[in-house]
């Protein structure tokens, strides 16, 4: 039986400092995943729609982590608003990291993974070895709330690259790749159902939110013909942010996820060692099983990705003149198209790196916005395009631009738009 005095001392440290993070209920895991799909949706419509790139917006997000960060920690309870707005921030800045290693150092998706993995290890071994438990019902000291904010931020980068990585292997459609994250989730309550321990279910859930609502956030706003529902980058950020935003003011008002000592009883309920041993076996069979899955469809044949359709943008060109890319499109759009890219090019060669920056986030647009219509025309056609605006995005969206790799491939693309 638990006391009162046993309840508030779970709850607060000896300096009265209540326990910071929310209870976990439907609300926290709802909002969470609002939370995940802002992180890809934003952090994409900012470095790339925007035109500001990924270096300079991770700098500008790090900083904005920095303050929020410091005001999450300044508060001496819970507050919804401070501590979900810490979350996106959090969420942004995670798929940024990750998104630089991969875009602009050009590291594999398995070893950022696999690094990711072993950085949480490590951060993981360092709390439990100082404070002697994991569970984020008490986080009621300053050194366990560090920690707790370190993984959250590990758990953000390594959900986007495993969560990447998985697309890479199976070239799943954004629709198609919700439904893994999702049902390993649902293998995860299931097994705490069982007796998992409650510590280990609830990260794994926590890191799986992550590709889930990356891939929601894909799925939204991807265009029609990659089988997504064609929002857009902007729509979407926009779309989940007011539903976090109505979720945290509800949280507000009714209080229904502050951490009472109802919840501190089953927080502190006895665990059952030898159902936790037979739930270990139980998750490693879902490990092997999704393992398997991944290999079995990674042999599928299935459509490359952009950036491949980029490198092998040279093979699939040679069959085709430049009027043959063009003929199957309507000449009005491939007139626009051009422009853009010329436009782009005159910038460049003016010294205006950031003007081309800018003015090519228009063709990525136009591009995108008619994919719907133009792809079905001529699929070598327009795969033969699509890898070559790629292949111009990238080079002028780099961290260090190269003006000649730049204009090696607006030349290309204005070659084959004729």
């Amino acid at each position: 039986m638990v006391t009162n005095t046993e309840r508030r001392s779970a709850v607060t440290d000896v300096h009265g400092l209540l326990n910071k993070v929310p209870e976990v209920t439907v609300w926290f895991w709802v909002i969470k995943i609002l939370c995940t799909t802002v992180g890809e949706s934003f952090a994409d419509w900012i470095s790339t729609t925007l035109g500001v790139g990924l270096v300079n917006t991770s700098l500008i997000f790090t900083v904005v982590l920095a303050a929020v960060l410091t005001w999450q920690l300044r508060t001496r309870r819970y507050v919804p608003f401070v501590y979900w707005l810490t979350v996106v921030v959090l969420s942004v800045t995670g798929t940024l990291y990750t998104d630089i290693l991969t875009d602009s150092q050009g590291v594999p998706l398995v070893v950022s993974s696999s690094v990711f993995t072993l950085v949480l290890t490590t951060v993981f071994c360092i709390w439990y070895a100082r404070e002697r438990t994991l569970s984020i019902h008490s986080i009621v000291t300053r050194p366990r709330e560090l920690c707790y904010w370190l993984a959250v931020l590990v758990t953000f980068a390594l959900g986007t690259a495993t969560g990447d990585w998985t697309l890479e292997l199976t070239g799943w459609t954004p629709g198609v790749s919700v439904l893994l994250p999702l049902g390993l989730i649902a293998s995860i309550v299931l097994a705490w159902r069982l007796g998992a321990s409650t510590v280990l279910s609830f990260w794994l859930a926590y890191i799986l939110t992550r590709p889930l609502g990356a891939n929601l956030g894909d799925w939204f706003a991807s265009p029609r013909g990659d089988g997504g529902l064609g929002l857009g980058t902007a729509v979407t950020s926009v779309l989940f942010l007011a539903a976090i935003l109505a979720t945290v003011l509800h949280l507000t008002r009714s209080r229904a996820d502050v951490l009472e000592s109802r919840s501190e009883d089953r927080a502190l309920r006895a665990a059952d060692p030898s159902r936790e041993r037979i739930m270990l076996g139980y998750y490693a069979v879902v490990a092997l099983a999704t393992a398997g899955l991944l290999v079995w469809a990674h042999q599928q044949p299935h459509a490359a990705a952009a950036s491949e359709e980029g490198d092998s943008a040279g093979a699939a060109a040679a069959p085709l003149t430049p009027e043959q890319a063009t003929a199957s499109f309507p000449a009005a759009e491939v007139a626009k198209f051009r422009t853009v890219a010329a436009d782009t090019l005159a910038r460049l060669d003016s010294g205006d790196q950031a003007g081309a920056t800018a003015r090519i986030a228009d063709l990525e647009k136009a591009w995108d916005d008619d994919q719907a219509a133009l792809q079905p025309r001529n699929q070598q056609a327009w795969t033969l395009l699509d890898g070559q605006i790629d292949q111009a995005l990238k080079a002028l969206r780099a961290s260090r631009p190269d003006r000649a790799t730049e204009v090696k491939a607006l030349d290309t693309l204005l070659a084959s738009l004729g």
